[in-house]
């Protein structure tokens, strides 16, 4: 039997449909947002899972789970990333009633 493929954007415009799925999906955006700016500062460095972690100190299983999203590092463990991908840590808070800072 032949499976038909359905397009991811198709599958989401459908889920945000559902209001308990945007609360759930709203829910991990921080979470999101970290891991894409962990991704995102590997990136800009030009070095890999392993070269991260060997600078860090740790393994490259480590660096993955922080990429995921899955875990909520400590800043200390955010500041080792920084340092390791050359990079700077800096934590901003943002007032809920203004619209999210443009990314420059």
């Amino acid at each position: 039997m032949k499976r038909k493929m359905i397009p991811a954007e198709e599958s989401f415009r459908e889920w945000k449909k559902d209001p308990s799925f945007v609360a759930a999906y709203d829910a991990l955006e921080n979470e999101f947002a970290l891991a894409s700016a962990l991704i995102e500062a590997r990136s800009k460095a030009d070095m890999t899972q392993e070269e991260v972690a060997a600078a860090m100190g740790t393994t490259q299983a480590v660096v993955a789970r922080l990429e995921s999203g899955k875990v909520l590092p400590s800043t200390r463990t955010l500041e080792r990333f920084a340092r390791a991908t050359r990079s700077r840590l800096r934590i901003t808070f943002e007032s809920q009633n203004e619209p999210a800072a443009v990314k420059r």
